[in-house]
């Protein structure tokens, strides 16, 4: 038996942290087998500051093209930001378990279970049935109103615009305020059933396009971000706000799901998304003042 002193052991450093890291949702799941439901919670409203796979593409973009000059810096650069999103939520599960989830920690158990042959027709079967089936259903669920909701946006024309482009004028104000621009912050909104669709998201809002893009040439995204007015500073905030945001619609499910309240899904959403917006003012902030533009 090993003693825990804090909450960080419980909810960071836990198998289902390194599940986030492919799937929040799977990570959310994974957060069963903590027998303590205040320690359990604590690791579902912070499971999404792990970086999913939807989410690597645009971050390894962003580390490469504007904070390295070359393939071996770029990686370390991306190391050190998951190494961040550790810290963060080190940090935002002890002030939790600090507050509003106080508690005294429980003692921490690893049993191995008795092995046994594996019978591999039922983990195929299981795996599928509870996992993979399980998972895309909730996807498919958002991800075809929302891709309809897209569509719209982006081809119904109010006076000499498009919807999607008066959303990003009337977004971009308070995005400033936060080192981002008005496509940015609603290629993240709009990102919310998956978060594959921010940079596809990006370009469409740039280009003013009526349908998503695919992003197969990064040097002309590059360029493309360039001509839109992005700096290091808009890299940055991005790069920051990518690590800190709102789950996607699969993890806020399965979130729902776990804990059967919609309180404190509201908060799985809420709490990264204030960090995010939190950081990003802090960033922009400092920018301006060392004069990064």
């Amino acid at each position: 038996m090993l003693s825990r002193t804090g909450l960080a052991a419980a909810s960071t450093f836990h198998p289902s942290m390194c599940m986030g890291f492919g799937c929040n949702a799977c990570g959310v799941t994974g957060c069963r087998i903590i027998d303590s439901p205040r320690e359990r919670l604590i690791a579902i409203l912070t499971n999404s500051f792990a970086p999913c796979n939807g989410r690597f593409p645009l971050l390894i973009f962003l580390c490469t093209a504007f904070f390295a000059d070359s393939a071996a810096s770029g990686a370390l650069l991306l190391t050190a930001v998951i190494a961040g999103s550790v810290a963060l939520t080190l940090a935002v599960s002890r002030l939790l378990s600090a507050t509003v989830l106080k508690g005294i920690p429980s003692s921490f158990t690893l049993e191995l279970p008795p092995y046994r042959a594996p019978q591999v027709g039922k983990v195929i079967a299981r795996s599928i049935l509870d996992r993979t089936l399980f998972v895309l259903g909730r996807a498919a669920a958002v991800a075809a109103p929302a891709g309809v909701l897209i569509w719209l946006l982006a081809n119904i024309t109010v006076g000499e615009a498009s919807i999607f482009s008066h959303l990003t004028a009337l977004l971009d104000p308070f995005a400033r305020v936060f080192g981002l621009d008005g496509v940015i912050l609603l290629a993240f909104l709009l990102g919310f059933p998956a978060n594959e669709l921010v940079m596809p998201l990006i370009v469409m809002g740039y280009l003013s396009t009526g349908t998503l893009a695919d992003v197969t040439d990064l040097s002309s995204f590059h360029a493309l971000l360039l001509a839109n007015g992005w700096t290091i500073q808009t890299a940055l905030c991005t790069l920051v706000f990518t690590v800190a945001h709102w789950p996607c619609s699969t993890t806020c499910l399965t979130i729902w799901k776990e804990t059967r309240s919609a309180k404190w899904t509201l908060a799985a959403v809420l709490l990264p998304a204030v960090c995010g917006f939190g950081l990003c003012l802090a960033v922009h902030a400092v920018c301006m003042f060392i004069g990064i533009v």
